[in-house]
C-alpha cells in the first residue's frame, strides 16, 4: 500500500501546449481519489503520468517515499484498468488473469490461488474457462479489474472503466468498484467525466478544467462550498442557477439586486461578512448562484421568507417524486433563451402549476453563492483572505473595534480614518487583542478560527485546535494594508523577493581516494547564477532542474528565483546590493536593498549603509522557468 505525492506536475508538449498545469496533491494510503472534468481537461494525462505512460515535463512524483519520475511503469507497482478493457481475445478469462503473473515467473500454485481468489472477489469464477467474446460488457469489465487486482499493486489506476457500459450496468459496477476498494484496502485513482460517478465513489474529488485543478475536496464540500463558478456549475444536477447582480450594503443589511429583472432581496450583513467591501458598493456586478433545491415555492415557506422573488413559469418536467419548474426572473422572459435570468426550481410538493403562471419563490439565503465576474472565483469563501475593519490612526496608534495597537516605525501615515485589511494568516496567539472564540473549523487541513472582537466577526488561521472560549491574539503588522478612499496608504512588506537567474555548469576537479591514494578527477559543478554571482546547488536540485528543463534547455532557460525575507542572509561572496533603509516592525527589522533596480528585503539585526552582499538560502527558494511559466520548485 502507498501514499502518493504530486508536486508542481506539468505536462507540456513540444508545440507548447500545456495539458497539465502545476498539479499539486498529497494522496493518503487507501484513499479513493476521483479525477473529474470535461474532455481535454488533463485528467487522463495526469493518470498516465502517474502510471509512467506519459513523461512528466516538470515536477516531482512520489509513490511511497520513492521518486518515480524516471521509473519504468512495470517497476512502479501500479495496475491500470482501461476504458476498452484491453483483454487478450484468444485467451480464456483464467489465462488473461494469470498472464502478468506468469511474466513475473511466480510459481504455478501461487498463480492459481491468486486467480481463483480474484475471480471469487469479483464473482466471475464460472467464467474462468470462457473467452472475452463470450461475455457481456460488465463481465469483461470485471475481468479487466481482476487482471489488475491479482498483482496486488500499491496503487490502482482506473481510466473511465465504465464509459462503455449502459446506464443500469454502470450503476451496478459503481457499487461493485466501491466495494472492491473497501475489500482490497489499497489506493484507487479513478478518472471519469461523469460527476455522478465522482460524487458517489470518491473520498476526495479533483475537479479539472483546461489542464488546471479547479478544486480538490470531499464530495459534500464540493457541493456545499464550490471554490469557483465552474465547480458550482459542474457539480450537482440540475446545474446551479446563475444570475448577474449587484450587492449594496445599507446599515446592517445587504440588498441584492438581480440584473435584467425587478427581483431584489435583502440579507443580513452577517451572512456576507467574508465578502470584500468593494463588492458591496452597489455598482460591482457579480455572479450569484443558488441550487434548484434551495428555492422553495411552498406557500408556507414563501410566507415566512424575507427573500422572495417572482418567477414566470415557462415549462415543467414531472419526475415522479419531484417536479422541475423552469422559469424566468424576468416576467417578460421565456425561460428558454440563454440569459442570466433563467431559473430552475425543484419542487417536491407536487404543486399545480402551468406554463405562463407567475409564482412567488423563496430563496434560501444561507445557500447563496457569489462569484467574481472576471475571475469567476468565489467571493464568499470558507477561508477568507482578509478581515475588513474600519479603523483610525491617531498619534501613531492604530484603533479598530475598540482595540488599540502602537504602530511600529516602519508604518507611517497621517492621523485619520482608514479601512484596515488584516490577512487571516497575520494572527498568532499573543497578548494584544482579546477575542471571544466562536468556532475552530478544520477546512482541508487548515484550522480557521472564528471569533468575535467587540461584536465584530474576526477570522484567523491558527496552528491547531482552539478549545478556549476566549483568547489573546497578536497581529503581524508587516502584513496589514491601510486604505483611504480605496487607495493604498500603507502596503504590506512583500512576502517574496524575486531575482532573475540562470542554471549553469562548469568543469572542475575533485579529490578522490582510491586504494589509499588520492587522485584528482574531472567533475561537473552546477550553480544558479543571479546578478553576476554563482551559488553551487546540490545534486538533488540540479537533477530536478535538468529533468524539468531538459538537457538542451537547462542551461539557457531564464529562471525566476523566489525567496522570502528570512531566506536571504549576508555573506562576503553574495550578490552586490545597495542598502536603502530599514523597516522597523518592532520585534523584527528588515533591510530594504536595491539589487539591479529591484527591491529585496531581508532580516537584519542593525542598520546598514552603502553596499552590502546578500546570499540566498538555496534550500528554501522557489524556482520558476519564465519562458513557459513552469514552477520547478
Amino acid at each position: 500500500m502507498a501514499n502518493l505525492s504530486l508536486k508542481h506536475i506539468y505536462k507540456v508538449y513540444p508545440n507548447g501546449t500545456k495539458a497539465v498545469n502545476d498539479f499539486n496533491m498529497e494522496i493518503a494510503d487507501k484513499e479513493f481519489i476521483v479525477f473529474v472534468g470535461p474532455s481535454g481537461c488533463g485528467k487522463s494525462t495526469t493518470l498516465r503520468m502517474i502510471a509512467g505512460l506519459e513523461d512528466i515535463s516538470a515536477g516531482e512524483l512520489k509513490i511511497g517515499d520513492v521518486i518515480v519520475n524516471d521509473m519504468e511503469p512495470k517497476d512502479r507497482d501500479i495496475a491500470m484498468v482501461f476504458q476498452n478493457y484491453a483483454l487478450y481475445p484468444h485467451m480464456t478469462v483464467y489465462e488473461n488473469l494469470a498472464f502478468s503473473l506468469r511474466l513475473r515467473k511466480l510459481p504455478k500454485d501461487e498463480i492459481h490461488n491468486l486467480v481463483v481468489q480474484a475471480a471469487e472477489t469479483l464473482g466471475i469464477t464460472e467464467y474462468l474457462s470462457k473467452k472475452p467474446k463470450e461475455m457481456s460488457g460488465g463481465q469483461r469489465q470485471r475481468v479487466a479489474l481482476g487482471r489488475a487486482i491479482v498483482r496486488e499493486p500499491k496503487v490502482m489506476l482506473l481510466d473511465e472503466p465504465l464509459s462503455n457500459l449502459d446506464a443500469k450496468l454502470r450503476t451496478q459496477m459503481r457499487a461493485e468498484i466501491s466495494k472492491l476498494h473497501s475489500r482490497l484496502n489499497t489506493t484507487f485513482i479513478y478518472v471519469t467525466h461523469d460527476q455522478v460517478e465522482a460524487m458517489t465513489m470518491g473520498t476526495r474529488i479533483v475537479v479539472m478544467k483546461d489542464g488546471f485543478v479547479k478544486q480538490i475536496d470531499t464530495p459534500k464540500n464540493l457541493y456545499k462550498y464550490p471554490a469557483n463558478k465552474f465547480v458550482a456549475g459542474f457539480i450537482g444536477t440540475p446545474q446551479m442557477n446563475f444570475f448577474e447582480g449587484t450587492l449594496r450594503k445599507d446599515g446592517n443589511d445587504v440588498h441584492i439586486k438581480f440584473a435584467n429583472s425587478d427581483a431584489e432581496i435583502t440579507v443580513p450583513c452577517s451572512k456576507l461578512d467574508k465578502v470584500r467591501p468593494d463588492y458591496l458598493n452597489g455598482e460591482t456586478t457579480v455572479y450569484m448562484g443558488i441550487r434548484a433545491e434551495n428555492i422553495s415555492i411552498d406557500r408556507v415557506e414563501v410566507g415566512r421568507s424575507k427573500a422572495v422573488v417572482k418567477v414566470r413559469v415557462s415549462h415543467i418536467e414531472e419526475l415522479g417524486s419531484e417536479t422541475l419548474l423552469y422559469g424566468d426572473l424576468n416576467t417578460d422572459g421565456d425561460g428558454i433563451s440563454d440569459s442570466l435570468t433563467k431559473v430552475i426550481i425543484k419542487d417536491v410538493g407536487n404543486g399545480d402549476y402551468k406554463a405562463g403562471d407567475i409564482i412567488e419563490a423563496a430563496l434560501d439565503t444561507d445557500r447563496i453563492h457569489l462569484f467574481d465576474r472576471q475571475t469567476e472565483d468565489c467571493i464568499l469563501p470558507r477561508i477568507p483572505e482578509y478581515n475588513y475593519l474600519d479603523c483610525t490612526v491617531s498619534g501613531g496608534t492604530l484603533n479598530f473595534s475598540g482595540e488599540s495597537i502602537a504602530l511600529p516605525p516602519a508604518i507611517k501615515c497621517a492621523d485619520g480614518e482608514y479601512e484596515l485589511l488584516i490577512p487571516v494568516d497575520a494572527f498568532k496567539v499573543g497578548k494584544d487583542i482579546s477575542v471571544n472564540v466562536e468556532n475552530c473549523e478544520d477546512i482541508c487541513g487548515i484550522k480557521l478560527l472564528s471569533a468575535k472582537l467587540n461584536g465584530k466577526m474576526l477570522y484567523a488561521v491558527v496552528p491547531g485546535d482552539v478549545t478556549e472560549k476566549s483568547l489573546k491574539l497578536d497581529v503581524d503588522l508587516k502584513k496589514i494594508t491601510l486604505l483611504k478612499d480605496g487607495k493604498k496608504v500603507v502596503e504590506p512588506m512583500p512576502a517574496v523577493n524575486c531575482l532573475d537567474g540562470i542554471f549553469v555548469k562548469k568543469k572542475t576537479k575533485k579529490q578522490a581516494e582510491e586504494n589509499g591514494k588520492f587522485k584528482t578527477l574531472k567533475a561537473t559543478e552546477f550553480s544558479l547564477e543571479t546578478e553576476g554571482r554563482q551559488f553551487v546547488v546540490s545534486d538533488t536540485l540540479a537533477q530536478k532542474l535538468i529533468a524539468a528543463l531538459g538537457v538542451k534547455k537547462a542551461f539557457t532557460s531564464p529562471l525566476k528565483i523566489e525567496c522570502g525575507a528570512h531566506s536571504l542572509t549576508f555573506g562576503e561572496d553574495g550578490i552586490s546590493a545597495r542598502a536603502e533603509g530599514m523597516l522597523d516592525y518592532g520585534k523584527e527589522k528588515f533591510l530594504k536593498c536595491n539589487v539591479g533596480g529591484k527591491y529585496v528585503y531581508l532580516l537584519a539585526d542593525r542598520d546598514y549603509e552603502g553596499e552590502v552582499r546578500i546570499v540566498p538560502d538555496l534550500d528554501k527558494v522557489g524556482i520558476v522557468e519564465t519562458e513557459r511559466n513552469i514552477r520547478i520548485i
